[in-house]
């Protein structure tokens, strides 16, 4: 099936007593033992499995190409789940332009027990560099956060296949629609389902999806049901009516996307435009060849300092100033701010998650916005 219908019927839900066409909430904490002990539902504690959360791991799995799928309470709890996993004093090669949430994983929680090394990984040519006998993971993202990198997904699957590395790769700015890495040879395929996934800015959560249930991954598997940082059986509903339509949604943003970055590209109060569909993009002809649409988000620089880009997104009217993205509503912020006063990210860089608003609205807002420096 394509991604459209596989999104809607993939659960295959089997006729229940009241003849649901969509899957009810389960909101049972646990399930009941049969005579023999065990647990005729295929399910025992909520926090291991509900009827809700294998339901959404199932559809995930199917929309990634995977063989099995982990649900978490949010992004960073998916991705932090990959680290644990690890064995103490391994070596990790992540981007150097990344979502700061999991930059700082690393830097502060992990800080004593793994190695690491952010480097441009759009340089295939510099990984072997970095590699050291106790790397054990290469960490990805693509499309990065926020200055949208691209990086050659099945490039970096054949060095981390030559060094047998494990190869885990944030795919949330593309969404399993537009993207999907383990077709493309990676391990581990992690999104933020705060974002495209649900789509609406209501629902907060993660999942990781695996190309095989191998040793690394049933310790992945032990991490989210002893550990337990799992979504609601409510938050596993949302998210998996969101995925009906994600991929529908997937094409507005990217429709919207795509023509803003064009005018933005010739407004001269811009410096610059991030957005892999330009063809001014450095890795624009990788993009073409891993991607199906060139996604939602986009970053400018504004003519000027922090204090221009401040000014920018204190004037709009339709975008909301706010962290996150994904969601139908259009966001916009001063990127550094928020990543405080470590960040790498340019000072006059503003990132826009472009919403399914009317593209003439966006336009004019930010074009009315930008007056003001």
């Amino acid at each position: 099936m394509k991604p459209e219908t596989t999104a809607i019927h993939a659960l295959q839900l089997t006729q229940s007593a009241t003849g649901d066409v969509t899957m009810p909430i389960s909101l049972s904490t646990t399930f009941l033992r049969g005579e023999d002990g065990g647990y005729p539902g295929g399910h025992m504690y909520s926090r291991v499995s509900n009827p809700n959360r294998s339901a959404l791991e199932n559809v995930i799995t199917a929309l990634e190409f995977g063989e099995d799928s982990c649900a978490f309470s949010s992004g960073n709890t998916a991705g932090m789940a990959v680290f644990q996993a690890l064995e103490p004093g391994s070596h990790i090669i992540a981007p150097d332009d990344m979502y700061w949430g999991f930059k700082k994983q690393l830097q502060s929680i992990f800080a004593n027990t793994l190695t690491f090394d952010f480097i441009d990984l759009t340089d295939l040519s510099a990984i072997a560099k970095h590699i050291k006998p106790n790397t054990a993971l290469i960490w990805a993202e693509t499309p990065s956060n926020p200055l949208l990198k691209i990086t050659d997904i099945e490039a970096l699957a054949a060095i981390c296949k030559k060094h047998q590395l494990i190869f885990a790769c944030d795919s949330t700015f593309a969404s399993p629609s537009l993207q999907n890495p383990i077709k493309l040879g990676a391990d581990i395929v992690m999104h933020s389902t705060t974002k495209y996934i649900g789509g609406h800015s209501d629902v907060l959560g993660g999942c990781l999806t695996t190309a095989r249930k191998d040793e690394f991954w049933e310790k992945i598997k032990n991490i989210q049901q002893i550990g337990g940082a799992v979504p609601s059986p409510f938050d596993c509903f949302l998210l998996l009516r969101s995925l009906k339509t994600l991929a529908y949604r997937m094409k507005g943003h990217c429709e919207n996307a795509e023509k803003l970055a064009r005018h933005l590209a010739q407004h001269p109060k811009i410096a610059g435009v991030y957005y892999p569909g330009l063809t001014s993009h450095p890795q624009h002809e990788i993009v073409k060849k891993q991607m199906s649409g060139f996604g939602g988000m986009l970053s400018i620089l504004v003519n000027g300092d922090a204090t221009a880009a401040r000014t920018v997104v204190n004037q709009v009217k339709i975008f909301a100033q706010a962290t996150s993205l994904g969601g139908v509503e259009s966001l916009i912020e001063h990127r550094a701010s928020v990543e405080g006063p470590d960040t790498k990210t340019p000072q006059n860089l503003i990132r826009i998650s472009v919403g399914l608003e009317h593209i003439d609205d966006l336009i004019a807002d930010l074009d009315q916005a930008l007056a003001f420096v």
